[in-house]
C-alpha cells in the first residue's frame, strides 16, 4: 500500500471510524484473507440502490425502463474502473507479488471490484446515507451528463455501449428487405448480437430502421 489512507478518505469525502473495514476493502485475494470479495458482494447491491435513489431523485419524469437502462450504463465495470482511477484507488491496494508484477494496480476488473468493496465498507461503517453521499460525489459528473443528455443519445449508441460492456463485442446490423417505390421505400433491418437476432425494425430509411431495431434489442439487453 503505497500511500497514506487519509488521501483516499479525502478523495471519498468520508473518514472511516473502523479503519479495518477500509483496509479489508483494499485487500486483493492475492495478498491474503480477509480480502475484499465479501465487501464487493455487499457493495454491488448498495451501489445499485444508491444509483437508483439518485436517478429517482434527479429524473422525476423518466419511466422505469429508461431508469433501468441509465442505471445499467452507470454501474458497468468500465465506468467503475474510471471512477476508481480518478480516486487513485490502485495506489492504495494490497496486492500479492504476482498480481503486482502483472500490473494489477491498473487492471479495470480489480479496480471496479475494489470500488464496489469500498462502497460496501462505507455502508457498514457509516450507514446508507453516508454511502449515498460518497456515491453522489463519485458519480457527480456522470449524473450531470445523464440528467442533461440521456434522451438525446440515440438507441444505437446506447446499445453499442451496453453490448460492449456486457459482451466485449459490437452489434451488427443486417438489411433484411426493402420494398415500395423509390420515393417511398420501407426498410427492414435486424440487429445481431453474438450471431443472434436481438431486434428488428422498420423505417423509411435504413437509419430509422436501425434505430427501431436497436430500441427493441435494448429491451432484451436490460430484461425489459
Amino acid at each position: 500500500m503505497g500511500k497514506d489512507l487519509k488521501g483516499l478518505e479525502e478523495a471519498l469525502g468520508y473518514h472511516f471510524k473502523r479503519q479495518e473495514l477500509l483496509k479489508e476493502a483494499l485487500t486483493h485475494r492475492s495478498w491474503g484473507y480477509p480480502d475484499f470479495e465479501r465487501l464487493e458482494f455487499l457493495g454491488d447491491s448498495v451501489l445499485e440502490l444508491c444509483i437508483s435513489h439518485l436517478l429517482f431523485e434527479i429524473l422525476p419524469t423518466y419511466k422505469e425502463g429508461e431508469l433501468s437502462k441509465i442505471r445499467a450504463s452507470l454501474v458497468r465495470g468500465e465506468r467503475l474502473a474510471e471512477i476508481a482511477k480518478s480516486l487513485s484507488l490502485g495506489d492504495y491496494l494490497l496486492l500479492g507479488k504476482g498480481e503486482e508484477q502483472t500490473g494489477g494496480r491498473q487492471k479495470a476488473s480489480i479496480l471496479a471490484s475494489a470500488f464496489e468493496a469500498l462502497v460496501g465498507a462505507v455502508y457498514l461503517d457509516g450507514g446508507f446515507e453516508r454511502a449515498l453521499e460518497v456515491v453522489r460525489k463519485c458519480f457527480s459528473p456522470y449524473l450531470e451528463e445523464v440528467k442533461g443528455n440521456w434522451r438525446d443519445i440515440d438507441f444505437k449508441t446506447q446499445l453499442q455501449e451496453g453490448v460492449q460492456a456486457r459482451f466485449k463485442d459490437l452489434p451488427q446490423y443486417v438489411l433484411l428487405s426493402q420494398s415500395g417505390p423509390e420515393h417511398e421505400k420501407t426498410f427492414e433491418v435486424a440487429v445481431m448480437v453474438k450471431g443472434q437476432v436481438w431486434g428488428k425494425g422498420r423505417g423509411k430509411s435504413k437509419k430509422e430502421a436501425e434505430q427501431r431495431a436497436a430500441e427493441e434489442a435494448l429491451k432484451r439487453l436490460y430484461g425489459l
